[in-house]
């Protein structure tokens, strides 16, 4: 019923609160599993992340000694050193990677739809699967290494994964195999929503293609870059299979992650407190990527 219909029947508009009460009462569930699960289970990490607690949780306070054993441990301080070096560079080369690509096909080029199943196909697979594949691709024995040997470069040498300095290229091209269709898709969907009329005036005014996309197309295109960084940095934070299925962390721990840190700390070492102190550090590299995006959704709705 329109406002302007009620105020002729002289019916009072209903009470905000109650407005699709279907809807929220069917959400109740879900909010306390939420509140429940995410947010008790957050609370209760970092509340005995500051105890002793080793093969069970325990309220035994001891400070900041856990996060101070933490940051002074080597095994953590490289694991961290990885990530910021894998972050960048991934965070990088699959955002313009992923631009480049939808930039291709939106185009118009011939056989969009197969080019398009073909750079999203790798996204559809999980990491453990797709860091089994690389590993076999980079093996050295009967991968890239073999195979370039056999026509002759008896020279060649690509072994990656086992090399402590370049082991990150090659979880690096495992990782961008797997992320950057995900991007192209979502920068395709942000450049089909461009007006065409735009395309047409800077046609018009024989603005080059390559300077209409930096000058104009990526500006508007602000909100789609924004969706894209965080996801793209919130997987590149909860980095573990890829690692798993890869190196297992090695050679040696020269491809160590903050997330195999953390599951071989609560697992392996069986030392709660330690590593609940560790995923709290990861807890607060997500709110620090999560908080300014929620921001800035909030502050445009409100525009």
């Amino acid at each position: 019923m329109s406002s302007a219909r009620r105020a002729r029947d002289g019916a009072r508009p209903p009470i905000r609160l109650l407005r699709n009460l279907s809807s929220k009462l069917a959400a109740i569930p879900m909010v306390l599993v939420g509140l429940g699960v995410f947010v008790g289970g957050t609370i209760w990490t970092i509340v005995h992340s500051f105890t002793d607690s080793r093969l069970l949780p325990r309220l035994n306070w001891v400070g900041f000694d856990q996060y101070e054993r933490l940051w002074n441990t080597r095994r953590w301080l490289v694991s961290i050193e990885n990530l910021a070096v894998y972050g960048i560079v991934s965070l990088v080369l699959t955002m313009c990677l992923g631009f480049f690509l939808a930039a291709l096909l939106d185009r118009k080029i011939r056989f969009e739809d197969t080019f398009r199943t073909i750079f999203l196909y790798p996204f559809a697979l999980s990491f453990i699967v797709t860091g089994l594949a690389w590993q076999w691709i980079l093996n050295p024995e009967f991968g890239i290494q073999s195979i370039i040997r056999g026509l002759g470069f008896a020279n060649f040498n690509f072994d990656p994964l086992y090399n402590p300095d370049l082991v990150i290229i090659g979880l690096l091209i495992a990782g961008l195999w797997q992320g950057t269709g995900l991007i192209m898709v979502i920068m395709l969907a942000g450049l089909r929503g461009i007006d065409e009329d735009i395309w047409k005036a800077t046609r018009v005014d024989g603005i080059p293609v390559w300077k209409t996309y930096i000058v104009v197309i990526i500006p508007m295109m602000k909100p789609v870059f924004v969706t894209a960084l965080v996801l793209v940095t919130s997987g590149i934070v909860k980095l573990y299979d890829l690692v798993v299925a890869m190196t297992s962390g090695g050679p040696g721990i020269a491809s160590e992650v903050p997330a195999k840190y953390v599951y071989d700390t609560l697992f392996t070492r069986q030392n709660l407190g330690q590593g609940f102190a560790a995923s709290t550090m990861m807890l607060v590299t997500v709110a620090i990527i999560l908080i300014p995006w929620a921001y800035m959704q909030y502050r445009e709705k409100r525009q």
